[in-house]
């Protein structure tokens, strides 16, 4: 017999093995009933309970699809927003930097001299600063993002730091500065870290102690702490004897897009970026950045970064040495700018920025077919490549108007064309690399495009071996 039944015939002082009266069985009966009533009653609160809860869980479900759905919407928003500018200021830079540059580059009475002269340094530094303010953003947003790589090979620390003094020297003596470095005990020789990431960090807090510091020196000190070589890190120290900063704003002085005071700003220009880029940079390489410092005596920098494995690697002890001068740069006769003879077809539809390669081109002794945009791009290199006489290589800007560079690219490849394209854009952020490559281009070069650089690919891309489906065999006009 089941418990609770038992339990029942108990409180109702009822015998199993006796007949119960009318009255007991009428009571009996009565109490099942009730239990049953009450049974429902719960049944259909558990299920109300269930079905509400259900409800709530769908709702928050929803809730949290949809802020994840807005959170990727502003995710993209801003990535496109920053391609977007990056796009949108690189493009006018590139004109700007080039005429400055060819001005510059006049000889004869045209040479630049004077008010003139320094004008035009004054539009190329100008223009220096505010490449460096778009860089520092694209930079921080690919940080916050998580797509910013750091790539650790084995490189000097040593050689690292010589190349930002020899890089900020000019700077500092500009000032009447001192720039010194020095070791404090035994340094690797080698140690595993992205040697572009931490110049860079070196490079800004260099920079930095250079432009608040109006007398005296900025020093370098590299040191490696740690009683083994097992958890070490290496340190660099940036010490100056400039302004200083005052306990008060040390607490935010590594927050992104701000300074001292406003009047830093004002005084010495600068977004606000740098330190905070620089302290994440760190942190990426294993590392950290800490400060201190005292107002109106100056400040000491400490970037930190973990060196990797150190175990069978050299140690340095004589800094002089290892910072020994590199050999003396070749004549200029060897680096001038490489010659072309080739055919090159321009695709790009900024008339300023036509001018500019088109002259730096024809400078350089290339012939240059204009595509103001992809369409006629197609239609010139199809039509050169059908007759027999195609061009050596395709320049392709890929943003413009009507078809742009990407799909340009991608049905010359499809036609089967098989000629270098280079592709020339303003976009640099994660990825356009890739998505150039992607589309059919052989190189990539961004703007403001550096022309020694942009000439040498150029030859790069014309002194490889030749394909020998490249140029052949091109499609009929009856397809």
């Amino acid at each position: 017999m089941h418990r609770l039944l038992q339990r029942l015939l108990k409180k109702l002082r009822m015998d199993p093995h006796v007949p119960p009266t009318a009255e007991q069985w009428s009571e009996f009966l009565e109490r099942i009933n009730k239990a049953y009533q009450q049974f429902d009653q719960d049944r259909y609160l558990l299920e109300r309970s269930l079905a509400i809860s259900s409800q709530e869980m769908r709702e928050l479900n929803e809730n949290l699809q949809c802020a994840k759905e807005a959170a990727e919407a502003a995710d993209r928003a801003k990535s496109e927003f920053l391609a977007n500018m990056s796009h949108e200021i690189r493009t006018p830079l590139t004109a700007i930097f080039g005429y400055a540059e060819a001005l510059l580059e006049q000889e004869g009475e045209a040479k630049p001299a004077g008010e003139r002269l320094e004008a035009l340094r004054a539009v190329l530094r100008n223009g220096q600063q505010l490449r460096q303010v778009i860089d520092d953003i694209l930079d921080l947003s690919k940080i916050e993002a998580g797509q910013l790589r750091i790539v650790p090979v084995p490189c000097s620390p040593m050689q690292v730091v010589g190349e930002v003094a020899e890089t900020m020297r000019v700077r500092a003596h500009a000032k009447g500065l001192r720039l010194s470095v020095e070791a404090e005990g035994p340094v690797p020789e080698t140690i595993h870290c992205d040697p572009a990431r931490l110049r860079q960090v070196l490079a800004h807090l260099v920079g930095n102690a250079i432009k608040f510091t109006d007398r005296g020196e900025v020093r370098v000190v590299i040191r490696c702490d740690g009683p083994d070589r097992v958890g070490r890190l290496i340190r660099f120290e940036v010490i100056d004897t400039g302004i200083g900063i005052g306990p008060e704003q040390l607490g935010w002085l590594f927050q992104p897009f701000t300074q001292v005071n406003s009047s830093m700003s004002r005084r010495f220009g600068g977004a606000g970026l740098g330190l905070a880029i620089s302290r994440r940079l760190a942190r990426m390489l294993g590392g950290d950045i800490t400060v201190r410092s005292t107002l109106g005596q100056g400040s000491c920098f400490v970037v930190s970064v973990d060196p990797g494995p150190l175990q069978g690697v050299p140690m340095v002890h004589d800094a002089h040495e290892a910072l020994a001068p590199a050999p003396a740069a070749m004549p200029a006769a060897v680096t001038a700018a490489p010659k072309l003879d080739c055919h090159v077809l321009l695709v790009e539809d900024g008339p300023d920025n036509q001018k500019l390669i088109g002259l730096l081109l024809r400078k350089a002794g290339a012939r240059v077919t204009l595509a103001e945009n992809g369409k006629i791009g197609y239609d010139l290199a199809i039509q050169a490549w059908q007759a027999g006489e195609p061009f050596d290589v395709i320049l392709m800007d890929m943003q413009m108007p009507e078809m742009d560079g990407y799909t340009a690219t991608r049905l010359l490849r499809q036609a089967g064309y098989r000629g270098p394209i280079i592709a020339l854009t303003a976009h640099a952020m994660k990825g356009d690399r890739e998505k150039c490559l992607n589309a059919g281009a052989d190189e990539y070069q961004t703007k403001p495009m550096d022309r020694r650089g942009l000439l040498q690919t150029i030859c790069r891309c014309l002194g490889e071996e030749p394909d020998p489906q490249r140029a052949s065999d091109p499609p009929t006009n009856n397809g």
